[in-house]
């Protein structure tokens, strides 16, 4: 969700929405959740306006632009009449032909190209489209990295705290020595080396005395 003040971003106000109750690709489906969650919000917070603490959704938009087709602003209009609110104007911009569909009309408005009204629309729009794919793009490679640190033995959260921190990437893992990954605070050797195997597709130390078994430990030992 992002917020334009003035024609302009008001990114102090823009919010991410993880879908929770919405199963699988549901688009019609996770706008209505995500217009719900936002306005039980303005419902919650408009009650306790008196507070000192500065509340974000307590104030109703003049205009709430929904990306997509009639399917997604129908959703988000029965949303709002279901929970009890009037006064908000809604409409949907569909991506085909530029396209501006308001609620009980079949047929959409078609605004002038080059005018600044849907300049300003299409700015909305992108300006979403941004907000959402680096939320898309920061979760990825958050799985990615918990993916690939993961199962690695001696390294728990802390310590995978502490490598990413100094290294920044598991990019930069991967290209140090085991010398590097032992320098960082609390990391010892050994786990230093696991680390240094398994970011290479190698096997652990640990994994190939499990796989050797109990006469390897006795060759180790004799």
């Amino acid at each position: 969700m992002v917020v334009f003040e003035d024609g302009l971003p008001k990114r102090s106000d823009y919010r991410r929405f993880a879908i929770k109750w919405t199963a699988g690709p549901d688009d019609v489906g996770m706008m209505g959740e995500v217009i719900r969650r936002r306005f039980t919000r303005f419902l919650e917070e408009s009650e306790q306006r008196n507070m000192e603490r500065k509340r974000k959704f307590a104030y109703s938009p003049n205009l709430v632009v929904i990306d997509g087709g009639k399917g997604q602003l129908n959703r988000a209009v029965e949303v709002i009449d279901e929970l009890g609110l009037s006064g908000i104007t809604m409409v949907s911009l569909a991506k085909r032909m530029e396209e501006v569909f308001l609620p009980g009309k079949p047929e959409p408005i078609v605004i002038p190209r080059g005018s600044e009204s849907l300049y300003l629309l299409q700015q909305i729009r992108d300006e979403a489209h941004r907000f959402a794919v680096t939320y898309h793009r920061q979760r990825r490679a958050k799985r990615m990295t918990k993916s690939a640190l993961d199962g690695i033995p001696g390294l728990g959260p802390v310590r995978r705290k502490k490598l990413l921190k100094a290294f920044g990437s598991v990019k930069r893992m991967r290209e140090a020595s085991i010398e590097e990954l032992a320098s960082v605070s609390s990391i010892p050797k050994g786990v230093a080396e696991n680390l240094y195997r398994s970011l290479r597709g190698e096997m652990t130390v640990d994994t190939a005395r499990e796989q050797a078994g109990p006469e390897a430990d006795e060759r180790e030992a004799s």
